[in-house]
């Protein structure tokens, strides 16, 4: 018979060890870690063993993601709160900064708006790819610095930066800014991460700033 027969044999008769219980014991198998050979159950022993370990591991990545979670989840929270707090357009503003610095430990953060005027740094004229560019986002970008022209905005440390996020502020009325952040990390914001704290970050600024401008 050739493998696949008896393949097809066992499983179409899956009582058939229960007969045979004997063969077991005798039928030597390798050692899935090394050239040895050990019975047939032996070997079944170890591949639960193996299949135990992965999905501790895996058991303890999602631990470790859900308390990641709770944690960026709290920050948010934290941040509606003081924003609720505060009435005038430079207390939104310098509590976000300040949220972004300390709470979230982005080193750079630059916040530009089209809708409004004022003195702040946070009105200066902008180009008109660069709206173009926030309002066509569909969701917050993560990536490399590469050709961001946004990342004039950082105050010196263009330089330095290697990876951003961009997040769009728009309400009913359309998009009316952007929030840039930047890192000297690479991975800090990569391409394949999640947005949903962004873009709930990005609803949350949006609302607040929407009403004073």
């Amino acid at each position: 018979m050739s493998p696949e027969e008896v393949a097809r044999f066992l499983r179409s008769n899956p009582g058939f060890f229960e007969h045979h219980a004997d063969l077991l014991a005798t039928i030597q198998v390798p050692h899935p870690h090394g050239g040895r050979a050990i019975p047939l159950s032996e070997r079944q022993l170890v591949a639960l063993r193996d299949r135990n370990r992965s999905l501790e591991g895996k058991l303890g990545e999602l631990i470790q993601f859900g308390e990641e979670n709770d944690t960026i989840g709290a920050k948010v929270h934290a941040l509606a709160v003081i924003l609720l707090r505060v009435t005038t357009l430079d207390g939104v503003l310098g509590c976000l900064y300040g949220s972004l610095h300390d709470d979230f430990a982005v080193p750079h953060v630059a916040i530009r708006l089209w809708r409004g005027t004022g003195e702040q740094t946070e009105f200066a004229p902008i180009a008109e790819s660069q709206i173009a560019y926030a309002t066509n986002l569909v969701q917050p970008f993560c990536g490399p610095s590469e050709g961001m022209a946004a990342a004039i905005w950082l105050s010196g440390a263009a330089d330095h930066v290697r990876s951003y996020a961009m997040v769009p502020l728009r309400d009913a009325e359309g998009t009316f800014g952007l929030i840039a952040l930047g890192s000297e990390e690479p991975r800090r914001f990569f391409p394949d991460m999640g947005t949903l704290y962004l873009s709930r970050i990005g609803e949350l600024v949006s609302a607040m700033l929407g009403r004073l401008l």
